[in-house]
C-alpha cells in the first residue's frame, strides 16, 4: 500500500456544497440507524433537484452529481463529468478536498457501497458507477435477500474509514477534521451496538461526547433534564432500555425511579479540562480519548459480516435452531457476535484460529466458514470447530487471507510507528475487557462447536502454527501464497 504525504493540518470546515441531512449530533433526533431504510432508499448516482430518484443527468444540470454520504448523514454533492469512468479512489479525493482535509486522509478513508443487506469497501480502481449497477446481482450471490428486496435495495456511497489503516497509526494523527470523522463513525458504532462494550464503559465514552458537543461542564447549563433529553445521542439504546426493561416492573412504587442520566451527569462533570489549553486542542484530545477507548475493542474498524450458527442443544427434544450474528474481521482478528444480544461470542486473534471456506453445491443453501481454535472439554484440550452458515462465507475467508498479507508486509514498520507515537497501553488499562459477565469476553459455553482431538494424542500448542489442526490454512511465518477474494466488475457483462 501506498503511504501518502502528510501536510500541515487543517480544521474541518464544511463548504457550501455540502448539506446537512438528519443530523446526529446532540440536538438533533438520532436515526435509528444510518444505513438507508429499504423503505426510504438513497439512490448513490442522481441528481438531487428536479429528476426523478435514479436519473444520473437532467436538462436543467450538464452533469450528473453524486452523494457521498458521512456517518453522521452529512451530504456531498459532486458534479462529475464521467459518471463510469469515475474511479473510487477519483471520487474519494474529491470528497477530501470538499471537507479541505489533508493528503493524509486518502489513505484513512475509503468509498462504501452499504445497504443493510451488505457493505462493500471499494478499492480505488473499482468505478462506484459500475459495481452499483452490480448491486442486485452482489445481493443475489452474497445475501438472503428476496426478490423483492433485491429488486428495491438501493445502496448509498459513504466515506468511511479503511479497513486496512492500522488503528495504531491513528494515534499520529494531528488533523481535527479527521480526528472528528473517526469519532463520529466510532460514536455511531457504538450507540448502534455495531461495537458491543459494557455500560460502565458507555458512560465514560458518552460523558466524552456531552463535552465534546456540549462544551465544557457548566452547572448552571448541564443538569439532568438535559442529559435525559440528549441520552439516546450518548449512549446505545439498547443497553437503556435493558435498565428499564423487565425488572422494572418488580421495583417497590418508592423507590427511586431512574436510568443511566444521573450517572451519565455524575462522569461529565468529572471531566476537568487544562485551565491553559485552547478549545481546538482540548477537542483534539477528546476525540483521541474516546478512540483510545474503542481501541480496546479487537472488533474496531472491523468490515461486518453476516451469518448464523447453531444454538447448542438444550434438550432431547427441543430442537436447536440457528442464531444470527455478526462477523467483525480486522487487522486484529476475528469476533462472532450475537446480533440480537449485542454481545461477543467468540474473539480470536489471526494466531488463535484456522480457517476453511466451503462452498455449498446447492444455491438454496448457505456456503460454511469453518474456524477451529483451541479449547477445553472436561479438563482436556480439544480443538474446536464453529460452523457459520453465510452467503458471505467467500467474503470473510478473502478478508481474512488479506488482513493476514496485509500483516506479514507492513507488521514491522507499524510496531516501530505505534512505539515512537505512543508507549504501550499498561495491562491494567485492559484487565476490565476479562471481567466475568462482560458483553466483550468470550462465550464459549453458548456456542455449539464440533470438538475432537488427534487419535492417542494430546494436542498441544504450537505458536504461530497451530498444532494437529484439521485445516491447513493459518497463520504462518512464511510467504502467503493465497489469492484474495474481490468483488469484480464483470458481473455486469452477465
Amino acid at each position: 500500500m501506498r503511504r501518502k504525504e502528510q501536510t500541515p493540518p487543517r480544521r474541518l470546515q464544511l463548504p457550501a456544497n455540502v448539506a446537512r441531512a438528519r443530523g446526529r449530533g446532540l440536538g438533533s433526533e438520532r436515526p435509528r440507524s444510518a444505513l438507508m431504510d429499504p423503505s426510504e432508499p438513497r439512490n448513490v448516482l442522481e441528481v438531487p433537484e428536479g429528476s426523478q430518484r435514479g436519473s444520473v443527468s437532467s436538462s436543467v444540470t450538464r452533469h450528473p452529481e453524486v452523494l457521498v454520504y458521512l456517518v453522521n448523514d452529512t451530504v456531498i454533492q459532486v458534479s462529475v463529468e464521467s459518471l463510469t469512468a469515475l474511479t473510487a479512489g477519483e471520487l474519494a479525493r474529491t470528497v477530501r478536498e470538499a471537507l479541505q482535509l489533508p493528503e493524509q486522509a486518502q489513505e484513512i478513508f475509503s468509498l462504501w457501497l452499504i445497504s443493510p443487506f451488505l457493505e462493500l469497501q471499494l478499492k480505488p480502481k473499482h468505478h462506484p458507477y459500475k459495481v452499483s449497477r452490480q448491486w442486485p446481482d452482489l445481493l443475489y450471490r452474497f445475501t438472503k435477500c428476496s426478490v423483492d428486496e433485491i429488486v428495491h435495495d438501493e445502496p448509498s456511497l459513504q466515506f468511511r474509514k479503511n479497513v486496512f489503516f492500522p488503528k495504531g497509526k491513528e494515534l499520529q494523527i494531528e488533523d481535527e477534521g479527521i480526528l472528528r470523522l473517526l469519532y463520529e463513525e466510532a460514536k455511531f458504532n457504538i450507540l448502534e451496538g455495531r461495537y458491543p462494550y459494557d455500560m460502565e464503559d458507555c458512560l465514560k465514552l458518552g460523558a466524552l461526547t456531552c463535552r465534546i458537543e456540549l462544551g465544557p461542564f457548566n452547572q448552571d447549563q448541564h443538569n439532568l433534564a438535559l442529559i435525559r433529553e440528549k441520552i439516546d445521542t450518548c449512549l446505545p439504546t439498547h443497553l437503556c432500555k435493558k435498565h428499564s426493561g423487565f425488572l422494572a416492573a418488580f421495583r417497590s412504587r418508592g423507590a427511586k425511579q431512574h436510568g443511566y442520566e444521573e450517572e451519565l451527569l455524575e462522569s461529565f462533570r468529572q471531566l476537568v479540562d487544562d485551565a491553559a489549553r485552547e478549545e481546538p486542542e482540548a477537542l483534539k484530545l477528546h476525540y483521541r480519548s474516546y478512540l483510545e477507548k474503542c481501541h480496546l475493542l479487537r472488533y474496531y474498524g472491523s468490515a461486518m459480516f453476516t451469518g448464523e450458527i447453531d444454538k447448542p442443544v438444550q434438550s432431547f427434544l427441543h430442537r436447536n435452531g440457528r442464531k444470527l450474528v455478526t462477523i467483525a474481521i480486522s487487522l486484529d482478528g476475528v469476533s462472532v457476535m450475537d446480533s440480537k444480544e449485542k454481545c461477543v461470542l467468540l474473539t480470536l486473534c489471526f494466531h488463535e484460529l484456522s480457517w476453511e471456506y466451503t462452498s455449498s453445491e446447492d444455491e438454496e443453501s448457505d456456503d460454511i466458514l469453518w474456524l477451529e481454535f483451541d479449547g477445553e472439554e472436561g479438563g482436556a484440550v480439544v480443538n474446536k470447530l464453529l460452523k457459520i452458515y453465510s452467503k458471505q462465507a467467500e467474503l470473510m475467508s478473502g478478508m481474512i487471507d488479506y488482513c493476514i498479507d496485509f500483516n506479514n508486509t507492513f507488521e514491522v514498520p507499524l510496531v516501530q510507528d505505534v512505539v515512537a507515537a505512543k508507549p504501550p497501553i499498561p495491562k491494567e488499562k485492559r484487565g476490565k475487557l476479562k471481567r466475568q459477565n462482560s458483553v466483550v469476553c468470550n462465550r464459549i459455553q453458548q456456542l455449539s462447536t464440533i470438538d475432537y482431538v488427534e487419535e492417542g494424542q494430546e494436542i498441544k500448542r504450537v505458536k504461530p502454527k497451530r498444532a494437529a489442526s484439521f485445516f491447513t490454512r493459518q497463520i504462518s511465518q512464511g510467504p502467503v501464497s493465497y489469492t484474495a477474494v474481490e468483488v469484480t466488475e464483470t458481473l455486469e457483462q452477465g
